[in-house]
């Protein structure tokens, strides 16, 4: 670790907490989150069932809403992939039907990038190449029915551009194709997007033309459109380019205004407008590529929980880039502010209660006693409420407390899972902890210490790969004692209702049944029997308590300073004052020696430990708990 990023670890601690106001929790982060109809009309495809999504698309079929259709059957199409039965049922009862037709055509696209990857074609083996066109030329005749049944819709030609790239298409086809999208609708998006693919330097086109594409058609989008984020597209292809840029950069006057033209359209929207995510989330990546760490900032507060596949899915697992570059951004703009310098405000109005609305709803069973919880959570750096779970089993949740533990910052953004991190060293017995948002339920199992298995169901996303949920089950299965892991993996793999899932998992694994409440208020085991609030302890505090409490009994409640009179705080703001002024003259005058100013520096630090201390005692929770220790 350079000397100076050490250094700067007091501006982490002391600022990040306050940058990443207005930002919504990592748990409620929900990647290419749908809106309700298509929410539904997934769900049920899940199930089984073609009905909600024959409505939907018919619907924007015969209101012309072309932006709208091309989103859902591209989602549908995905989604059929892992649960085709639904669309051969609805192509059996009505095979002319343009808009299962169409979601037919998309879904060959889509088999066949998944044979071939999103790798680098050197990467790419033979035999992939050969199934993939395969698969794409297959896709010939549908993506013609599906032209002709509706020769309105611009949606089949953006699958014909899609297609084309895929086969190498000569520049002819790619033409014919890019008008006869425009001739139906000038400013499709998504056909724009899958021309700037086409022409970009990884493809079939250069930087040059890249950029003139999508300048052109930004140039002639009218107000208010997407287009005008295009440009934006192009710089995103120009950074993930596999070559060294040239210096000067001869793209970096168009890259800026590229950046300009697209806050300018993210002003146009509200913050956390599901519309706007996909441009919001290029404008994120390019703005923390650049440094602009402040811009990127704002943007990552416009975006809300609205993560989506591109371009974080060029780097790596796509909302796992995305939390790390809006993490890192946090972490930049708090190396920058000084100790001592106050932390900056929070957002201006209009940025949505993220912790109010969307804050996942967290609890942890652990499977031993609530004493031998509070025993082992004595130095967890949290506060925590037990409530006892039948006779072997444990509930927990965090209470929030008024002031943030130093070593609470330097643990990861979910302080159950960090309690339960700590609380399970060296113990025998597991602890699961669950979270729900809206979108989103998971767990992460902790057993001694250390991440056993995490999995997450969210609402639209398609089935788990079958190796990872096998391998989770069987890690599951043999924490728990279980010796058949299979149904265990079915409830891995299931979809559509992550909140259900998730209670059957827990019923699965011979587990308490999930507190009544869970998923609506934050703290919801104050009102069960025998539930109690094991008060945060400084680190050497609760060494101290887990030394001198005994087995089998509940630790004590740390001692409660008394209230302080008038006369207490006058006297000790005197000293105070006092001895920094001491301090600082002994250290500033060259006659005084080291010993006497250091002793002046320690009185004046102890001064002000004792006011803070004395500041920091007050109450744990607003929710006043049956019993407290």
């Amino acid at each position: 670790m350079r000397l100076t990023s050490l250094f700067t670890i007091p501006r982490v601690l002391r600022h990040s907490d306050a940058i990443g106001a207005g930002l919504p929790p990592d748990d409620a982060v929900v990647l290419d989150a749908p809106d309700p109809s298509l929410r539904v009309a997934l769900a049920a495809a899940a199930a089984g069932h073609h009905a909600p999504a024959a409505e939907l698309l018919a619907a924007t079929r015969e209101h012309a809403q072309w932006e709208h259709r091309d989103t859902c059957v591209s989602r549908l199409a995905r989604a059929s992939l892992h649960h085709p039965g639904w669309l051969d049922s609805w192509l059996e009862d009505s095979p002319e039907d343009p808009d299962a037709v169409l979601v037919k055509a998309d879904q060959y696209v889509y088999q066949a990038w998944k044979i071939r990857t999103g790798a680098r074609a050197r990467h790419v083996e033979a035999d992939q190449f050969q199934a993939f066109h395969t698969v794409l030329l297959d896709a010939v005749p549908v993506i013609s029915a599906a032209a002709e049944l509706n020769p309105d819709d611009p949606v089949p030609w953006r699958v014909a551009l899609t297609q084309a790239r895929g086969i190498q298409a000569p520049r002819e086809f790619f033409d014919t194709y890019l008008a006869e999208a425009n001739s139906r609708d000038p400013h499709h998006e998504g056909c724009h997007i899958q021309a700037l693919q086409y022409l970009c330097a990884k493809w079939y086109g250069s930087h040059e033309e890249m950029f003139a594409f999508a300048e052109r058609a930004a140039d002639h989008a009218p107000p208010g459109s997407k287009l005008h984020a295009l440009p934006l597209q192009a710089v995103v292809e120009y950074l993930i380019a596999d070559e060294d840029t040239p210096d000067p950069d001869p793209y970096a006057e168009r890259a800026e205004a590229a950046v300009t033209r697209a806050q300018a359209l993210s002003d146009s929207y509200a913050p956390g407008d599901r519309e706007a995510a996909g441009f919001r989330n290029h404008l994120a990546l390019v703005l923390w590529s650049m440094d602009r760490y402040e811009e990127a900032l704002t943007t990552f507060r416009s975006i809300g929980v609205h993560a989506t596949t591109y371009p974080w899915t060029y780097f790596g697992e796509a909302r796992a880039e995305f939390l790390e570059a809006r993490s890192d951004t946090r972490v930049e703009l708090a190396m920058k502010v000084p100790f001592f310098r106050p932390s900056p405000g929070p957002p201006a109005t209009g940025t949505p209660d993220w912790e109010r609305e969307l804050a996942p709803r967290s609890v942890a069973i652990a499977s031993t006693g609530p004493t031998e919880v509070a025993h082992a959570a004595l130095i967890c750096g949290h506060s925590l409420r037990t409530a006892p779970a039948g006779n072997h089993h444990t509930y927990v949740e965090i209470v929030p407390d008024p002031v943030r533990a130093k070593r609470a910052a330097l643990l990861p953004e979910d302080p159950l899972t960090a309690a339960a991190d700590n609380f399970t060293t060296a113990e025998e017995w597991p602890a699961l902890v669950l979270h729900r948002t809206p979108e989103r339920s998971s767990f992460t199992l902790l057993h001694r210490g250390r991440k056993v298995a995490d999995h997450a169901w969210e609402t639209a996303a398609p089935a788990a790969d079958h190796a990872r949920a096998a391998a989770t089950a069987t890690a599951l299965a043999r924490v728990y004692g279980l010796s058949d892991p299979r149904p265990l993996a079915h409830i891995l793999r299931a979809a559509g209702d992550p909140a259900r899932h998730q209670g059957e998992l827990v019923a699965a694994l011979g587990l308490p049944p999930l507190p009544a409440g869970y998923g609506g208020q934050q703290e919801i085991l104050a009102g069960l029997p025998g539930a109690r609030v094991l008060a945060r302890r400084g680190f050497l505090a609760g060494m101290r308590d887990t030394l001198t409490t005994k087995d089998g009994v509940h630790p004590e409640a740390p001692p409660l300073d008394e209230r302080h009179p008038a006369r207490w705080w006058v006297l000790r703001t005197a000293a105070l004052l006092l001895f920094t002024a001491a301090a600082v003259y002994a250290w500033w005058t060259p006659d005084i020696g080291w010993f006497r100013s250091t002793v002046m520096t320690l009185l004046a630090v102890d001064s002000a430990a004792r006011l803070v201390r004395a500041l920091r005692r007050r109450p744990v929770s607003s929710t006043p708990p049956p019993a407290t220790s």
